[in-house]
């Protein structure tokens, strides 16, 4: 089984999530955004003044979470302000979930057959027990 094979195609995508999310600013912007009704959107300033960063650090923030699609932008007058993009963050939560999900272990996956150290004392321990089986 080639090592692609194993895992889901969507494991790129569940790791630019984590990445997003793997910030505390960034983890508590989206929090603020979340609690936000949807016609209630957010500016920079704002946002800035709640999380008590600068507004440089939230405009960097809000690039990230905008890059995945989690956080959209309106512009209101002169300033954007912004919010959670409902449909990502479901999207985002079953890619979290689903790279969380105990699954049952595949049992024809062991260490023997991918490391070479135990193969090879695999091998020797079989040659070993060959001459004792034959008497």
């Amino acid at each position: 089984m080639e090592s692609q094979d194993r895992f889901p195609e969507n494991t790129i995508e569940q790791a630019a999530v984590f990445r997003a999310l793997a910030d505390p600013t960034r983890l508590k912007l989206l929090k603020l955004l979340c609690g936000q009704r949807t016609p209630d959107a957010l500016c920079v300033n704002a946002l800035a003044a709640l999380l008590g960063v600068t507004q440089s650090a939230v405009s960097q923030h809000l690039r990230v979470l905008r890059a995945i699609g989690l956080v959209k932008g309106e512009r209101r007058g002169y300033h954007i302000h912004y919010f959670i993009n409902r449909d990502v963050l479901e999207k985002c939560r079953k890619l979290t979930t689903a790279s969380l999900s105990s699954a049952e272990p595949d049992k024809e996956e062991s260490c023997q057959k991918y490391c070479p150290e135990r193969k090879r004392k695999h091998a020797s321990e079989e040659r070993i027990a060959e001459p004792g089986e034959g008497s």
